[in-house]
């Protein structure tokens, strides 16, 4: 295991970061820890590596944290806090991300004066174009001088690996009150092709959510299903105002005909 070298912070604002200054660390599928250099790091598929930390609870922590169920993923993924779990489910539910991990890997490296540091990002995206975001997730008015250093030497080394990074804060409060009720609807258990087929008529032009669903049938009966379409992006409201029995709905392909 090749040692972890010094690195000076200051040159963090410089054009580039020496690959051979920061190791990276993870577990693969089968949990077994490994630890291999920058160069090497982009030839590792972390979508499908083991979290580098467990998802503990335990009486009186701050945190809360747990696993979210992933359409995407069709199986369980981590997190650390509520904040982490909301953006798990904002990632979830976008259409461009083809896998989610989290904490999917250390950072190791050695500032010039100072201790020996570590950082685990809390997920890592692999999108459907292949392209590669990590994301860190701190409110903006709890980022002390430490935790900003560590989201500057991550955004360093994804830029070096042709990855995006992103650090992000508290979402927006309504969009994401509507994605989590639509979140309610992310399993295949609701997917009902004919009825599915009839709401895609219905909504090929813009119709109000509750004319819509009953122009089909019961909505007892359609509503989930309209919401699940809604959830996979097959139907489309603008989710930046709070979801209403009058909101217009539409279909994702007469968005993209529209806007060709």
């Amino acid at each position: 295991m090749a040692p972890v070298v010094a690195l000076d912070v200051a040159d963090l604002a410089g054009t580039g970061l020496p690959l051979d200054l920061v190791e990276l660390g993870y577990r693969d599928a089968d949990g077994g820890e490994q630890r291999v250099s920058l160069a090497q790091a982009g030839r590792v598929g972390f979508e499908s590596c083991a979290p580098v930390r467990r998802f503990l609870s335990r009486k009186g922590q701050r945190h809360l944290s747990g696993r979210w169920w992933s359409a995407t993923m069709d199986g369980h993924v981590g997190y650390e806090s509520w904040l982490e779990r909301d953006h798990l489910m904002l990632l979830d539910f976008d259409p461009d991300v083809a896998a989610i991990t989290s904490q999917p890997f250390w950072l190791f490296w050695t500032p010039a004066e100072g201790r020996a540091r570590s950082h685990a990002p809390d997920y890592f995206l692999r999108h459907r174009d292949g392209g590669v975001t990590v994301i860190d997730v701190r409110p903006d008015d709890r980022i002390e001088p430490r935790d900003a250093m560590a989201f500057a030497v991550t955004g360093r080394v994804c830029e070096q690996l042709g990855w995006g990074y992103r650090r992000v804060g508290v979402p927006d409060a309504v969009t994401t009150g509507n994605v989590r009720w639509l979140s309610g609807y992310r399993h295949p258990r609701h997917h009902r092709p004919a009825l599915e087929a009839a709401l895609r008529e219905v909504f090929d032009t813009p119709t109000r959510l509750t004319d819509g669903a009953q122009a089909v049938g019961d909505p007892i009966a359609v509503l989930p299903v309209l919401f699940h379409l809604l959830w996979c992006g097959e139907l489309v409201v603008d989710l930046t105002v709070p979801l209403h029995p009058a909101a217009p709905v539409t279909t994702g392909a007469a968005i993209r005909a529209a806007a060709a």
